[in-house]
């Protein structure tokens, strides 16, 4: 059963993407906002674990928050809302790490 996980905590303030990445199933994907987007700062820790679970076609930031951040990556495939809700019809379940 594949799972979008929506992460919207700060990756520097606890451990909840790492533990996402973690549990990822071969199907799941993950989607960040608010400011989970800070996790696609390149250099950073949290940047290079994205690096490493290689998600491919299967990760997500809102477009959103990138601009308010001002965030730039082509790591994640940027979505505006109606993605966001297009994403959550597409998977068998929603997790949101709150």
């Amino acid at each position: 059963m594949a799972t979008l996980h929506v992460i919207a905590h700060s990756p520097f303030g606890d451990e909840r993407l790492r533990s996402c990445l973690r549990l990822l199933g071969a199907e799941d994907a993950v989607l960040l906002c608010g400011d989970a987007v800070y996790a696609l700062r390149p250099g950073a820790a949290p940047h290079q674990q994205l690096q490493q679970a290689n998600l491919a076609d299967r990760l997500f930031a809102l477009e959103e928050d990138l601009q308010a951040r001002a965030i730039e990556n082509p790591l994640a495939t940027a979505v505006d809302y109606p993605g966001f809700v297009a994403l959550s019809l597409h998977y068998d379940k929603v997790n949101s790490w709150l």
